[in-house]
């Protein structure tokens, strides 16, 4: 990933503000967990500013904890944005909370309806009340890096190397592809 996209016009301004690659992991393992991530990435992509590029295949992993409830289906949506990582993330979570999930409290575990994580964005490095990135997990998660992969074959998660190299140390088997197609919206 690079930060020297190229940037597009603020009409009110004229001043030229920088594009950036950014990588979104998306999840759900309770309800209709196809919809849900189908109009997740359709929900994410109707706010001005972010452009969908690429959506990874959808795969299908065990939840990290025991009271997550069943299997996620998971997937990555690669996108360009001239968001800022914590603009992006709020965003991601607006989406979240239009599908029922909790932002606070003790329902924040459990099942998920949709979960989505701000993955990267270019090659920022930020440790900020309200963002860190890379996603300080993302490198020991196989239900991440196995559908980056597969969307971007030679990405790298910045501080921590090629995703290629990171599934060497993570069970990729257990990170199943599923038949499943998610679609980006015409």
């Amino acid at each position: 990933m690079s930060d020297t996209s190229p940037g597009v016009d603020d009409t009110l301004t004229g001043q030229l503000r920088p594009i950036r690659r950014a990588v979104l992991s998306l999840g759900s393992n309770s309800g209709d967990r196809e919809t849900n991530l189908q109009n997740a990435i359709d929900a994410i992509l109707d706010a001005p500013g972010i452009w969908g590029l690429s959506v990874s295949p959808v795969y299908e992993s065990e939840p990290e904890k025991p009271e997550d409830g069943g299997k996620f289906y998971n997937a990555i949506l690669l996108v360009d944005t001239e968001m800022s990582g914590a603009t992006l993330l709020e965003r991601c979570h607006a989406v979240e909370e239009a599908f029922g999930r909790p932002r606070v409290g003790e329902d924040r575990t459990g099942p998920r309806r949709l979960d989505v994580d701000v993955v990267a964005l270019a090659d920022r490095v930020l440790v900020d009340p309200a963002i860190t990135l890379p996603h300080p997990r993302a490198h020991t998660r196989a239900f991440v890096l196995v559908p980056w992969r597969d969307v971007e074959p030679d990405a790298e998660l910045v501080t921590r190397g090629k995703v290629a190299d990171l599934l060497t140390d993570l069970d990729a088997g257990s990170v199943l592809r599923v038949d499943v197609v998610l679609e980006l919206p015409a």
